[in-house]
């Protein structure tokens, strides 16, 4: 995806590398049920936590996902940059070119100028967000408590060499897919989805995530369509790749080998390639809506 020419300079960022960050495992999401959803705490990364919980520390996903609700926010005490943290590397300046992107994107989206900008907030192994410790084993998330976008970048190494979606579209796919939790939490989607949790089981609570994250998918895609003279052959294959391999029933089937529905919280893989889909073949978030019109 060309990005080159976008201007990182008005992107609010923050660089937490090398400041130490946090200990331990500090995870800032709910779980179903009646906590918080995918949306306002964590996002299509920390679906690879629970795989590498699974195989490295042996760890049940069920009970983390309980102590995941107990987070606390953290004041943040790191220094805050105008653009500078985009040129650490050439991972994140094109971090910092895809966030523009979408930025530029969404602003016109908005008629009624309610878009706000969030910030991308990068750190090395560990760091703090609004809504807790973060980890590099959680991937990128977004924090709505402060609006963030956290990635540790070394997350792209991950994906392309531990899953098998290599390529700078799959990469634009994580930053566009956080975004989308942003725009839910603009727009209300996800306070509604957390009121609605409250309400329900652990398993209706999953399907509610799993609708948040195809819609995020799909706000992905929109971004994607609306950028499409910006798009190289091979690009959408990367970012369906990509979404394939994050399915909950393919990282099910190779952490545990078994894959269990009831407990999706992403969805299937062959779901969030159809939600990216949508996007791109729509190019209007309006369609994004079907996943809360079933």
């Amino acid at each position: 995806m060309r990005l080159d020419d976008i201007d990182t300079s008005d992107v609010d960022v923050e660089d937490q590398r090398g400041s130490g960050g946090g200990g331990g495992f500090g995870f800032p999401m709910g779980g179903g049920g009646g906590g918080l959803p995918l949306g306002r705490g964590m996002g299509c990364g920390t679906i690879i936590l629970i795989l590498i919980a699974v195989f490295v520390f042996k760890v049940d996903p069920t009970g983390m996902i309980g102590g995941m609700q107990q987070s606390a926010p953290v004041q943040q005490q790191s220094e805050v940059t105008q653009g500078q943290g985009c040129q650490a590397n050439q991972a994140s300046k094109f971090s910092c070119q895809v966030l523009a992107s979408n930025n530029a994107t969404w602003e016109k989206a908005f008629t009624d100028g309610g878009y706000k900008e969030p910030k991308i907030v990068f750190y090395s192994g560990g760091g703090q967000s609004g809504c807790g410790a973060a980890q590099s084993a959680m991937g990128p998330f977004y924090c709505p408590a402060d609006q963030g976008i956290y990635l540790d970048t070394s997350f792209y190494d991950e994906l392309s060499r531990k899953f098998g979606a290599a390529g700078d579209f799959a990469q634009a796919y994580v930053i566009a897919h956080e975004v989308g939790h942003h725009l839910q939490y603009l727009t209300g989607r996800a306070n509604q989805v957390r009121q609605a949790q409250e309400r329900a089981s652990k398993v209706q609570g999953n399907q509610l995530q799993v609708r948040m994250e195809l819609q995020a998918d799909c706000y992905a895609g929109v971004w994607a369509a609306k950028n499409k003279e910006r798009m190289e052959p091979g690009d959408v294959e990367e970012g369906l790749r990509a979404a394939h391999q994050i399915g909950d029933d393919v990282l099910m089937k190779q952490s545990q080998g078994v894959v269990v529905p009831e407990a999706f919280t992403h969805g299937s893989a062959e779901q969030r390639m159809a939600a990216l889909k949508l996007g791109l073949s729509s190019g209007q978030e309006e369609a994004c809506e079907a996943f809360f019109q079933q």
